[in-house]
């Protein structure tokens, strides 16, 4: 099977949906040219990362639709488009710019099938940037996906790697309601292998990255990967973690993770956002109400504290999450 990074993989998740439906559209700053800005000439680099290079080429620039920059319009104008039954796909550049935004989406577009009786439809993804760890400073390195994740009507997806990256992504653009499509920076380069032809990874199903029976580790989206590596360091000390995968915040696989605190007993939830009303907030409450006879200790959080992101490299680095800092509370956790 072809190796193909995080990155790559979204690209060819929109340019077969593209060819699939000529009803789904990009719209964007700079996702085709930068047309009238900064950029220039017939095909730009494709976005701030690069990820829907060669698209405008391809289908045009009445499909790849370039923006000022202004937000607000962006998600206004792909929600307009959703209910009319075009397929859009928005970029917004940073998650963190999505203030700008929010009534498009929490107060319009995730109550549309609601408010209307379930006659309209809005098939729109909203794809973002999230996480730190690049010296990107706290307006453009932040994990929100837990207040996304509160708003009815939204479904919102934190894929980990790039063979999850695109089949959501492709689940994502064929579902009928709002989706945000949450992609860390940190994983653009990150590679594993990817089938060239379409695959779509259903919402709300969890997947088990390593199978363990001493604790259950939940990681979601970049904080899998240090998961993997901290199951994989303990492995080798005869110690047996089973890490999860949750790959939608919304809808949440609960049955998987409660199925698995019921046999290893012990639950570490490692979350990249602020600890407060965060997802591994709710994940934690789940099993305390689900599954608490079940357990032989606390459940922990490993997550960022509640501050907003260091802009100094040195800061951002203690901010974050690490393989480290797990391995430490998994060891603490195991004594008791």
């Amino acid at each position: 099977m072809p190796i193909k990074t995080y990155r790559e993989a979204i690209n060819e998740a929109l340019r077969q949906e593209m060819e699939a439906n000529d009803r789904v559209i990009i719209i964007g700053e700079d996702v085709a040219g930068g047309a009238g800005g900064s950029a220039g000439g017939a095909e730009a680099a494709g976005g701030v990362m690069g990820i829907t290079a060669g698209l405008a080429t391809k289908f045009g620039r009445d499909r790849v639709i370039d923006t000022p920059i202004t937000e607000s319009a962006i998600i206004g104008m792909a929600a307009g488009a959703a209910l009319t039954g075009m397929r859009p796909v928005a970029e917004l550049m940073f998650a963190d710019f999505i203030g700008v935004c929010l009534d498009q989406i929490y107060n319009q577009a995730a109550k549309f099938r609601y408010m209307f009786g379930g006659k309209a439809r809005t098939p729109l993804v909203v794809r973002t940037m999230i996480g730190a760890g690049m010296g990107a400073g706290p307006q453009h390195s932040q994990a929100i996906y837990p207040m996304l994740t509160m708003i009815p009507g939204l479904k919102v997806i934190v894929p980990s790697n790039a063979y999850d990256a695109k089949g959501l992504l492709i689940q994502a653009i064929r579902d009928d309601d709002p989706v945000i499509f949450c992609e860390h920076k940190s994983l653009l380069g990150d590679s594993c292998e990817v089938p060239d032809e379409p695959y779509a990874i259903p919402f709300g199903q969890a997947a088990i990255t390593r199978k363990g029976s001493d604790l259950t580790l939940v990681g979601i989206s970049r904080m899998v990967k240090f998961c993997n590596e901290v199951a994989d360091r303990l492995k080798q000390d005869g110690i047996s973690i089973e890490v999860i995968d949750i790959r939608t915040t919304s809808p949440l696989d609960s049955n998987t993770i409660l199925e698995s605190v019921r046999k290893t007993g012990r639950l570490v939830v490692v979350d990249e956002a602020n600890p407060m009303c965060s997802v591994a907030s709710e994940i934690s409450s789940i099993v305390a109400s689900e599954a608490f006879d079940h357990l032989d200790a606390p459940i922990k959080k490993v997550t960022a504290p509640h501050t907003p992101v260091p802009a100094s490299p040195t800061l951002e680095a203690l901010y974050l999450p690490t393989p480290d800092k797990i391995e430490v509370v998994i060891r603490d956790l195991l004594e008791r």
